[in-house]
Formats: C-alpha cells, structure tokens, sequence
C-alpha cells in the first residue's frame, strides 16, 4: 500500500462512490449489425440504424427499479458512429433514417436520467475508426476531439461522468491538456474515467472482480484491455475503481448470445466481488434493435435489485447499537439470533487508514469471543459473508491504521442465503 496519509479525495468523488451501482448502455450503429467486433473492418451504413421503439426511458425506469444510481451512455464508440446530431461528422444519427435524421439519442438518455434521479454519464471513444485523419494529423484530431467534447458538455445540461475508453489509442499522443481544460471550464463537477486527468479508474479487468486488498490510492492505472502496460500518474492520487462487466457476453446486443445471459446467483456474486470491496459495479446491458432492453435482461436485473435489497435493506442492527472502546465497535444483543453478513464502511473523508481488522463474535452458548474473519482494507465498502451463526454480541476491530480510524457505518444482517 501507497503512503497515503496526505491523499484525500473530493467531495465528488466520496458522492460517485457512494453512487456504487450503475448501469453501462451500449447502443449505437454497431447493434444493426450482428456479430460486429471492436475494429472490425467491415463497413458500416448509417442507413442501417432504426430504432424504431428507442424507449430511454424504459432503460432508465428499469435501472432505477434495480437500485442504480447512475448510467453511462455509449456516445461514440470506436467505430466513430455519433449518437448525438454532430456537426463535426456525416457519420451519426443525422445520416441515418432514423426520425428522418433529427433523432439524438443522447438528448432522450439524459432526459430519461433526469426524469428518474439517475446521474447521467456519457462514454466517449477517443480513438476514431471513422475519422481518416486520426493518426495522420494529431492536431486536426485534437480540435475535432475538443469540438465534439465540447457539443456534449453544452448541449445536455449537466453530465456527471465523462467515461474515456483507452482501446485503441495505445500509443497515441492527444493534447491532453487542452482537452482536460476544456472539460473542466466547461463543466468543473465531471468525474472523468481513467484516462487524462481522471477522478476514478478502471478496475484493470471486464470480469467485474475488484482485487484483495484495493486501495483508493494508486500511483498508475491500467490502460486498456488490450495492454498490460500501465500510465504512471505524476504522484499518489485517489482514485477509486469501477468493475464494468456485461450481462451477456457481447457489450452490444447479439442475436445469438441470450444463453449467455448471468444468472442471479453469478450477478449476486460480482456485486459482493465489486461494491463488496469497496468498488462501483457498471453493469452492461445492449438494447436490442427495437432500442429496447432485452425483456430477458430486465428481469434478470429486477432479480439481481431486489436479491440484493433482501440481503441488505434490513439489517438485524446498526452503528447507533454500537459502542465504541478504542479501536473496537462492540455490539450487545440480550437475544441471541443468526448472523451471516456484516457490512462495515469507513469514513473516508480525510483519505484512507484502516490497514487491517477483524471481526470476533459472542458465542450464544459460552458467551466466549471467537475470531471468524480478518480483512485488509474496509474502503468505501466491506461486505463480509460468514457461514450462519448464532451471536450475542459482534466486535470489528481495527488492528492496523495509519491514525485513528473512523468507522461511518456498521450493519449487521442475517439473509439467510
């Protein structure tokens, strides 16, 4: 673990991870055509792309239902195909038949996440198979990169996330401080993923697993899926991290993928390896050609939202029946009753400190104290899965922090599951 003790993080980034769960959206011209793969060489129509039922709102409604707090659109994707009316290319929703070429899929999305109270993110990719002058001109790039940033940023209000994917741009040189600056004069409370002058980074992987211990605080990130190489950062930084992962085994939907589809329990299981760690969870669903949600992945996603709400949303007891001895919050119960989850969250306002604890119960019988777990970091979140058992009392205690911890929520829970 990095020195951390002067890295702290903002108050935007303390409010994305409390966001924790969301939902990745990826539509665009890809999904008319079927089995079409990041780079693929076949050439694509806007012609092609007819939405006829785009229902942003079913999208929205449906992740809201499921307890997402957030959702991020597929703006641009490599292919270079613009969701949005850009004036800085043919290759977009303008070109298409589509509403007669005055459609904006951008626009309906955003206006779905401000109907539902979801926080909107938009997903750019900054290398462009469409654009002929990508590699030949990186300033003509540049400019073209700014100005389609730019029509985002100023057309829809305010966005809460820029999501920047690096496949593809291994290697590649932008003017990045140019275009961080734009971003941030143009809206200054955007979280930005990843790459340039991120708030919060890529887990390092598309299986939604975070690793054992993961720190807020990193000196690199990963760049892409398609390198192992990391981009060193200037120094420490908080940085928290997101598990993206698919529902299915396509990002953009597929004919031929639903026997791919998660099931609740493996669903059940990335969100204890992701926002169980301390991690967001984005997960992925393509709207079919209709520009719907798969009736399959909706319900399959209300399964997951309600699974997770059983678990959770009823805790046995709290911090409020806590007491606090040193490093030791202590829990009393005069009625012995079942246990098999513990969620503890630190307060990470003025940066990370807990290095290690662990959580001793009260036996129902002996009344005797037994060590059942010991953990690295809590973070943001630590779900704590034990075999059931029957307590009279719990005690977390920190055993190694870098200054006195604080604990901002305790919970105890029986799921039964």
């Amino acid at each position: 673990m990095l020195n951390t003790s002067v890295v702290k993080p903002t108050a935007r980034q303390l409010a994305f991870q409390d966001w924790e769960f969301g939902l990745f959206v990826h539509f665009g011209l890809r999904t008319f055509y079927e089995g079409y793969a990041d780079f693929d060489e076949r050439p694509m129509s806007p012609e092609a792309f007819r939405p006829d039922g785009l229902d942003c709102e079913q999208w929205i409604r449906t992740a809201k239902e499921a307890g997402m707090q957030y959702a991020v659109l597929t703006a641009k994707h490599h292919d270079g195909f613009s969701n949005w009316p850009t004036a800085y290319s043919s290759f977009s929703v303008t070109a298409s038949p589509w509403k007669e070429g005055k459609g904006d899929v951008v626009g309906e999305f955003v206006a779905a996440c401000r109907q539902h109270g979801v926080k909107p993110g938009l997903y750019y990719s900054p290398f462009d198979g469409s654009a002929d002058f990508y590699a030949a001109d990186a300033k003509a790039y540049d400019d073209y990169f700014v100005n389609q940033i730019t029509e985002l940023l100023t057309g829809y209000g305010d966005i809460d996330i820029l999501w920047f994917d690096g496949c593809g741009s291994e290697g590649h040189q932008y003017d990045w401080p140019r275009i961080i600056r734009e971003i941030r004069r143009m809206q200054p409370n955007i979280l930005i993923f990843n790459m340039g002058d991120p708030d919060f980074r890529w887990v390092g992987n598309e299986d939604g697993i975070a690793p054992v211990p993961c720190w807020n605080v990193v000196d690199s990130t990963d760049f892409s899926i398609l390198t192992d190489e990391k981009e060193k950062l200037e120094g420490p930084l908080w940085l928290p991290a997101e598990c993206d992962v698919q529902m299915r085994s396509n990002w953009f939907y597929s004919d031929s993928d639903e026997h791919t589809l998660k099931s609740k329990d493996e669903l059940v299981g990335l969100y204890y390896q992701s926002v169980g760690r301390g991690c967001n969870l984005l997960l992925n669903i393509g709207p079919d050609r209709e520009g719907l949600l798969p009736a399959p992945d909706v319900e399959r996603l209300k399964e997951l939202g309600e699974e997770i709400k059983q678990r959770f949303g009823h805790p046995l007891a709290t911090l409020e029946q806590c007491e606090r001895s040193g490093n030791q919050w202590i829990y009393r119960t005069d009625t012995a009753h079942l246990l098999d989850h513990i969620v503890v969250q630190e307060d990470l306002t003025e940066g990370e400190c807990i290095r290690s604890f662990k959580i001793t119960i009260i036996t129902s019988k002996s009344h005797r104290a037994e060590t059942v777990y010991e953990g690295r970091n809590i973070g943001h979140k630590s779900i704590i899965r034990l075999p059931t058992v029957k307590v009279r009392g719990v005690i977390l205690e920190v055993t190694e922090a870098d200054r006195e911890p604080t604990i901002s929520s305790l919970s105890f829970h029986y799921a039964g599951k």
